[in-house]
């Protein structure tokens, strides 16, 4: 994939050992370290790495920022040829989605996406998306899915924005993933003195992103006590979103 870049940042698919220890250590820093207890610091946070068996079945796709070379932002994407292969995704270990094995069109499945708090620049997410536009056209994936995660097991302190999520946002019903995960929590509705506003300000930007492009969400979040999150399965069809987005999106993409 040629290189793309805007005047901060450039996006690349990772090519080698070195490439891919550096998104994992890049990944441990933001979904592992947090949620180590505090004998964990300095060098032992810098230097672990978060992996599973599925990176070895995925690309990766680096951001960095041009002027130092450091890594700015990271994400993983596995590319399935139909719905009848999502038993194959990270998403399918959490979810139940045999609604979507009828899906007929090729899927790509983002998963890991996180920003070095020191780089979270918009330019990142528009670059990434640019970088995810072009597997888009090369594979004619129809769909777009993974897993949104909110900080913390807390689930009060989300209950707006899930409440928003389910009164706006819910996936169609042929669609839907069900419940599969242990412990998970049910999307309320959003009461009718609430602000939607507010509510949407509490998402997290890379889900905000999917659903400015006519995205949609599962009823419920999963609670994952290993990184100690809340994620709630995502999802984008590409023929829905809307056409100003794609074109946007191209120019970027060249």
């Amino acid at each position: 994939m040629p290189q793309l870049q805007t005047g901060r940042y450039r996006v690349r698919i990772a090519t080698d050992a070195c490439d891919l220890r550096a998104a994992r250590q890049l990944r441990f820093r933001c979904f592992r370290a947090p949620a180590l207890v505090s004998a964990w610091a300095g060098a032992e946070a810098e230097a672990g790495e978060d992996a599973d068996p599925l990176d070895a079945h995925c690309r990766h796709m680096l951001v960095e920022h041009r002027e130092s070379g450091r890594l700015a932002a990271c994400f993983r994407w596995l590319p399935l040829g139909s719905g009848a292969e999502i038993g194959r995704s990270y998403s399918a270990q959490h979810y139940e989605l045999s609604r979507l094995r009828d899906f007929p069109e090729p899927m790509i499945e983002v998963g890991r996406f996180c920003v070095d708090p020191a780089h979270s620049h918009p330019e990142i997410l528009r670059l990434a998306w640019a970088a995810l536009a072009r597997q888009v056209d090369e594979t004619g994936a129809g769909l777009l899915f993974g897993c949104s995660s909110f900080a913390g097991l807390d689930a009060s302190g989300h209950a707006r924005a899930f409440a928003l999520l389910r009164d706006r946002h819910r996936a169609p019903p042929r669609w839907r993933p069900g419940i599969k995960a242990p412990e998970v929590c049910r999307f309320a509705a959003l009461p009718a003195a609430a602000d939607p506003a507010s509510a949407r300000a509490g998402l997290p930007p890379l889900l905000r992103s999917y659903l400015a492009m006519g995205g949609w969400v599962s009823d419920h979040a999963v609670l994952d006590r290993e990184l100690r999150t809340m994620h709630v399965f995502t999802g984008v069809e590409v023929r829905l979103i809307p056409p100003a987005r794609v074109r946007a999106l191209r120019r970027l993409a060249g």
